[in-house]
């Protein structure tokens, strides 16, 4: 292991993320809210933190290796987390504790969207900007937008990248150079988040709450400047402009290049997960719209309609949106929109949970077993369109769905063991680690009545989420740190 080499890369990343204090400090001085100083120390603590990482070891030039990557990795998210939450630590308002405040810090830099703030309408505007930012710089991964700059600054990339980047098939580039291929998806990133912003604010929303909302609609994050979610604006015409690019963001960004590139609309029919992902949303919008109108939960059709369909699509995509209190719907939607979430995003999306082409795998897979069962020397491969998976990345998607139940039971465990019930236990862990927000029971509204060995569990949960599980668990193998 290169410690000096991961010491200065550190040092570099804490430097840049330093920066990303200053816009909420220029929203609070235009607005006058009275936040500016916090901003303006939160960013001379983690700059001068930075400068004393590197300064030791500026001069090491030697290559980083593929473990020091996920050592990178892990490090900065978890250093990001408790940096990220200095401005809500010396603000004023809200007032939060050092535990509230790292859990609102992950839940944004991981897109998890959760929350323990309350009375977010009377915040200050730079404290609702700097959340909504948190959640835009973790929705494509900051480790990537260090892909993209570290190479000017004499580091390579590659390993990062590697560790970062989710989905079963990780080494699959846009563009031959990994710098190339991090800027290709920045720009889709960037240019998504200003169409959306524009959309929002053609739709009715203010300058500052469509630039806002569309940073967490494009990160998958669900971070609202509003309690009430987007049932603050009553506006079917915002709810689906909302649903148009949670449903893009939801999909694989390495799809959305290539079909920029080719100019085709066909990348998408000849996807195999991206037709997953869509027939199962709708399968499910549709129960849900039907359900709904039956139950007579909503008298009128269109009302069902549209909260059918909004809530599907934000907690399928593990955004987390809210129209409505949809944890007070009758009979299973809770319970299936909550389970929808296992799903999440596509590979190589902003969204959380197992994602689509890993349960397309599972499935083939178990239909592979099944008619095993009747033919048991037949020679049956799974495939994926037309493409033939190989075994040992069935084998690893297989490793990652029991690894993943494994630390859910873990986790459920703790919190049940911290006095919660089971609904309320099993809904927080999904909602962390399927990186979706909202619960059931006593996290339905928000987070902020757990207590603290909860809050940290759940912290470490959205973690685990975030970096898919295997990124972190890899560290505590013996293996790892064998030479």
């Amino acid at each position: 292991m290169q410690f000096t080499v991961i010491q200065r890369i550190l040092g570099l990343l804490l430097m840049v993320f330093s920066l990303t204090m200053l816009p909420p400090a220029m929203v609070g001085w235009w607005y006058g809210d009275g936040a500016v100083v916090a901003f303006l120390d939160a960013f001379a603590v983690t700059l001068l933190t930075g400068v004393l990482c590197w300064l030791p070891v500026m001069k090491v030039k030697r290559e980083m290796r593929l473990r020091d990557g996920f050592v990178v990795v892990v490090i900065f998210w978890t250093v990001l987390g408790l940096f990220g939450a200095l401005p809500l630590i010396i603000s004023d308002r809200p007032s939060v504790s050092v535990t509230d405040a790292v859990f609102e810090s992950l839940s944004g830099l991981t897109t998890t969207g959760a929350t323990v703030l309350v009375g977010l309408d009377t915040l200050p505007k730079s404290i609702l900007f700097y959340r909504q930012e948190l959640q835009w710089l973790g929705g494509m991964g900051i480790i990537v937008l260090a892909v993209a700059i570290l190479p000017i600054l004499g580091v390579g990339g590659m390993q990062l990248y590697r560790a970062e980047t989710p989905g079963p098939v990780k080494d699959t580039k846009l563009t031959p150079r990994i710098t190339e291929t991090a800027k290709a998806l920045w720009y889709l990133y960037l240019g998504l988040t200003i169409v959306c912003a524009i959309a929002y604010w053609l739709a009715g929303m203010d300058i500052f709450d469509a630039v806002s909302h569309s940073f967490s609609t494009v990160a998958i994050g669900g971070f609202s400047t509003h309690d009430a979610s987007m049932g603050y604006f009553d506006s079917a015409m915002i709810e689906a402009i909302a649903v148009i690019f949670m449903l893009l963001s939801g999909a694989n960004f390495g799809l959305h290049f290539i079909a920029w590139r080719t100019q085709s609309l066909l990348t998408y029919a000849r996807d195999a997960e991206f037709k997953t992902y869509i027939g199962v949303l709708s399968v499910v919008a549709a129960i849900c719209v039907s359900y709904l109108y039956i139950t007579a939960t909503y008298s009128i059709f269109g009302s069902a309609l549209h909260h059918g369909i909004f809530q599907a699509v934000s907690i399928g995509t593990t955004t987390g949106f809210t129209t409505a209190a949809y944890h007070t719907w009758p009979g299973f939607l809770p319970v299936l929109l909550l389970f929808l979430s296992f799903m999440g995003g596509c590979a190589g999306s902003t969204g959380g949970g197992i994602k689509v082409i890993r349960c397309l795998l599972l499935t083939k897979q178990g239909l592979r077993e099944l008619v095993r069962l009747v033919h048991p020397n037949a020679q049956i491969v799974v495939k994926i369109g037309r493409k033939p998976m190989d075994d040992r990345i069935i084998e690893a998607v297989w490793g990652f769905f029991s690894t993943y139940v494994a630390v859910f039971a873990v986790m459920l465990l703790i919190l049940m063991a911290a006095g919660y019930d089971q609904v309320t236990a099993f809904s927080a862990v999904a909602a962390t680690l399927n990186n979706l927000g909202p619960g059931l029971g006593d996290v339905g509204s928000n987070f902020a009545g757990l207590n603290n060995v909860s809050k940290w569990t759940l912290c470490v949960s959205m973690l685990l989420g975030r970096l898919e599980i295997f990124t972190l668990l890899v560290l505590i193998t013996p293996t790892f740190w064998r030479k």
